[in-house]
């Protein structure tokens, strides 16, 4: 029996192929942003692996996560296998490799990725979370305020200059494209998209777990940042 812990972001792909195992006897989804804040990610996923393994009893925890700015690290099972994908974040798992999103960044460095689940739980640079944002600030700081925080709000996406819509092809598309194309617009970025690569979402659930692509951990290690191209790697608990 497996049980899967993913990302909000994530959760139309991941149901979308779970449905075709019956070894998958749980989904969890925790909601997206927690990776803004590492420490809190790490606690909420690890309450949600202690929370399956007492209720459900899986052989295998699988999460639909990369490292996502590192907080996956220091996670760990008690009587279970561990499977995470060898990804920065989720991104990799829609291209289907940790190379493709390699390549495609150091070819468009200034990249700002769209997808469904992004789309679907916050607001992606563009008019929509501007117009947000200048209502919740002039709400809670006044309009000068609001003015300022707004300014250092657009500062920060000027390290971008492109919109990149990736899916798996398992939603309608059509609006999810023209919502991205239109914040490009808005912003005064270029535009792509990229049709997304199902292998290495399908193996993670299927339980096809190659070195290669993914690390698996038995019980009691967890997962640390490497420093070369296998991004983590497992290590026991108390050397974490």
């Amino acid at each position: 029996m497996t049980a899967v812990i993913t990302c909000a972001v994530l959760e139309s792909e991941i149901e979308h192929f779970a449905r075709q195992f019956p070894h998958i006897v749980s989904v969890t989804k925790l909601p997206q942003g927690l990776h803004n804040e590492p420490p809190v990610l790490r606690r909420e996923l690890q309450y949600a692996i202690d929370q399956v393994e007492s209720s459900v009893r899986p052989e295998t925890v699988v999460l639909g996560y990369g490292l996502c700015s590192r907080g996956v690290e220091g996670v760990k099972t008690t009587a279970a296998r561990l499977v995470v994908a060898r990804a920065h974040d989720c991104v990799t798992l829609l291209l289907g490799s940790k190379e493709r999103y390699a390549a495609y960044v150091a070819e468009h460095p200034g990249t700002y990725w769209y997808s469904p689940g992004w789309n679907r739980h916050h607001d992606p640079p563009g008019e929509r979370r501007y117009t947000t944002l200048l209502r919740q600030y002039t709400e809670q700081y006044g309009e000068d305020n609001a003015q300022f925080l707004m300014e250092t709000e657009q500062s920060w996406f000027s390290t971008y200059d492109r919109a990149t819509y990736v899916d798996l092809g398992v939603t309608d598309s059509v609006s999810d494209v023209s919502f991205t194309k239109e914040c490009a617009r808005y912003l005064g970025w270029k535009f792509d998209r990229l049709h997304g690569e199902s292998s290495l979402v399908h193996d993670l659930l299927a339980g096809e777990w190659d070195s290669e692509r993914f690390l698996v951990l038995e019980p009691g290690e967890t997962i640390r940042l490497t420093a070369d191209d296998r991004i983590i790697e497992a290590v026991p608990a108390d050397e974490d």
